[in-house]
């Protein structure tokens, strides 16, 4: 069972890069007339060609990527000329940590929301809840995340409108201060979908005959609520939350642009423009990779929760 989810993965991995490699190689555009600038003289351009290797044939570089990949090189910067590893290591200690706090806001937001909209559907906190939750999947993050520099940064001045100070040199409250309007903004429209998913567990376990039991034997509403109630709700819940911790690494590409952060999604936004394919076929292809990794991991842990899962794949076997 685990051994077909982990061929299924490895699978959709080389597809991945595949077609990662393969969308690059047609866009329009040559990385060394960029850097060489449009005054170049054909053998120099010739020259930076042949020490780039984009002269050698298409098989033979998407090879080379995947191999350097497996054993860690990701090779050099056509713009910054430092390896690729050493940009990511750099940016990584920015954009891990917002991810990171970013799904804490959305779950801190989303389970009390959606427990609390089960349990009194149909009265007004649930139409409130619901109402908030449409909202919040409409508003784009970038735009609620301009909202938030115009309250909280230019008008109230409590936060900074972007950057970051550093781990080392601003300290760790000073650094989470300044990740805290970003994670918010990323939180918002990841919290809105949880909290719906999280509501619509909820009412499912509620009719439960387990549930009727657990009240008959005297349980309080609470404790059926959130011992019983949610633990079972949460196999649909892990699953959406491993998504969208994939979701939060794509979405801060805007928010660190936004908040001029100098992490991961602002290092490929760059490298996009300035058309530095080294550096944006890696970040892709890491991204990829840790969306394919973490529904593997969440896969795995939800047939780990729940023993039913298990029967059937048992039983497809």
């Amino acid at each position: 069972m685990i051994l077909r989810r982990l061929l299924g993965a490895l699978a959709t991995l080389v597809l991945a890069s595949l077609t990662i490699f393969l969308a690059l190689e047609v866009l329009p555009g040559d990385p060394a007339q960029i850097i060489l600038g449009t005054g170049a003289q054909e053998d120099t351009l010739a020259a930076l060609r042949s020490q780039l290797g984009l002269d050698r044939p298409i098989l033979v570089r998407y090879v080379s990527w995947v191999s350097g990949m497996l054993v860690g090189d990701f090779k050099d910067s056509y713009t910054y000329g430092i390896p690729v590893t050493e940009l990511i290591s750099q940016r990584i200690y920015v954009s891990g940590p917002l991810a990171i706090f970013a799904i804490i806001l959305a779950v801190a937001i989303a389970l009390p929301c959606g427990v609390i909209s089960a349990a009194r559907r149909g009265r007004l906190s649930d139409t409130l809840i619901t109402a908030g939750t449409q909202i919040g999947i409409a508003i784009p993050n970038f735009w609620f995340a301009i909202l938030l520099i115009l309250l909280f940064a230019v008008r109230l001045r409590w936060f900074p409108s972007g950057g970051f100070p550093g781990w080392e040199d601003g300290g760790i409250i000073a650094c989470l201060i300044a990740l805290l309007l970003p994670a918010f903004a990323l939180a918002l429209p990841q919290a809105a979908i949880l909290t719906r998913v999280t509501r619509g567990a909820m009412l499912e376990v509620l009719q439960e005959n387990y549930m009727r039991t657990a009240a008959a034997k005297g349980l309080s509403p609470t404790k059926r609520l959130w011992t019983h109630g949610l633990q079972n709700a949460m196999i649909p819940v892990v699953t959406i939350l491993g998504l969208q911790f994939s979701f939060l690494l794509a979405g801060t590409i805007i928010i660190e642009n936004v908040f001029y952060l100098p992490g991961i999604g602002r290092l490929l936004f760059q490298a996009i423009a300035q058309r530095d394919i080294v550096v944006v076929q890696n970040l892709i292809m890491l991204i990829v990779a840790s969306v394919i990794v973490i529904n593997l991991v969440v896969d795995l842990a939800a047939i780990g929760i729940d023993p039913r899962l298990r029967r059937q794949d048992f039983a497809r076997g």
